[in-house]
């Protein structure tokens, strides 16, 4: 059924991942900006939490772009008395701690520290380019075809929460840190991970059209339809292939397949067909050749779409269905915790 499907759908044949990266970045995402020309943190409060399981710092990080002060809040919730966790860089619609897409409490007696920021303080994502640090990026209200989209804008913020994490080697296993996010903040995730080696692993949840969702033969959003409704999450490049996916040299698999080799885990629900799990179920499958050229094992699955409550978590590349609607579950969450476990 999976070859078949895909066989239907043309997909370009996988490149080596530094070649694909640089399409999706002059395609669709934009260059990340520069990082900062100067970056330092601030502890603006402290305090215990979970029951005293774990510390919780607000934060902010001043970054100094283009000669001026920049600065956004984020989140570090770290277990008490260990050493060494894995950790999540949790890109949120919010900024609170717990949040109904972040069950902060259950991550903590699961081993993990969980750092989170939200994406309006960085940019809003709406088509002011004045907004954040776009102002800073864009004074002029001008983008080339190739200069960042909002997406790779919060991207590039979850690196600097990376670089922060950086610091805490005494406290946080390094090796180990998980991007993560929800709805287009998944495709950030993706973005993000693929843009910086330092993240062990990216998890996409319900992330669907210009995310882990290939764009052929795709149901729900379409990329006419993102270019049409979100504009500046992307580069301008990315308005010429309205109504021409299948022309389009790329598809999403090559953003997925340019994390390889490190782990990427794609989390999907049934009633999500904006979203689409197919094209989800299938983006994994498109991906997984990258991996298996480098000798690991890629998507490893029956040969069937997934089914509701399946995981497929043997390869470097997990997927999993749940039932239900577009939104970030405790079961997604506990699912990726399943697969971040299988590979430790």
């Amino acid at each position: 059924m999976i070859n078949k499907l895909l066989a239907d759908r043309s997909l370009p044949p996988v490149k080596e991942p530094s070649e694909m990266l640089e399409i999706m970045l002059r395609e669709v995402y934009g260059y990340l900006p520069d990082p900062p020309e100067k970056l330092t943190f601030e502890v603006m409060h402290s305090q215990k939490t979970c029951a005293g399981k774990a510390t919780l710092k607000n934060m902010v990080a001043h970054c100094l772009v283009k000669g001026k002060e920049f600065s956004f809040p984020f989140t570090a919730v770290i277990p008490t008395n260990s050493k060494k966790v894995p950790f999540f860089v949790h890109i949120n619609f919010r900024s609170d701690v717990p949040d109904r897409y972040m069950p902060t409490e259950e991550l903590i007696d699961n081993g993990f520290a969980v750092f989170s920021f939200c994406h309006r303080e960085v940019t809003y994502d709406n088509e002011d380019m004045s907004d954040g640090i776009y102002g800073i990026l864009y004074p002029d209200g001008k983008r080339g075809l190739h200069d960042a989209g909002k997406v790779a804008v919060w991207a590039w913020a979850a690196q600097r929460v990376m670089d922060y994490a950086q610091t805490l080697g005494d406290l946080l296993d390094l090796s180990k840190g998980v991007v993560c996010g929800h709805s287009r903040l998944g495709k950030t995730a993706l973005l993000a991970a693929a843009t910086d080696s330092r993240f062990w692993c990216a998890y996409s949840n319900d992330s669907g059209c210009t995310g882990a969702a290939v764009s052929r033969g795709k149901r729900g959003e379409s990329v006419t339809v993102i270019n049409n409704a979100f504009p500046l999450w992307f580069c301008e490049n990315y308005k010429k292939y309205a109504h021409k996916e299948y022309a389009m040299p790329f598809d999403q698999h090559y953003l997925v397949g340019a994390i390889a080799p490190r782990y990427v885990c794609i989390g999907s629900a049934t009633e999500d067909i904006w979203a689409d799990p197919v094209s989800e179920n299938l983006c994994c499958a498109a991906a997984s050749p990258v991996y298996e050229k480098m000798g690991k094992k890629g998507f490893v699955h029956n040969g069937e779409l997934a089914k509701a409550g399946e995981s497929f978590f043997e390869g470097s590349i997990g997927y999993h269905l749940r039932e239900g609607s577009h939104y970030f579950s405790r079961t997604d969450w506990l699912k990726l915790i399943e697969f971040l476990k299988s590979k430790m």
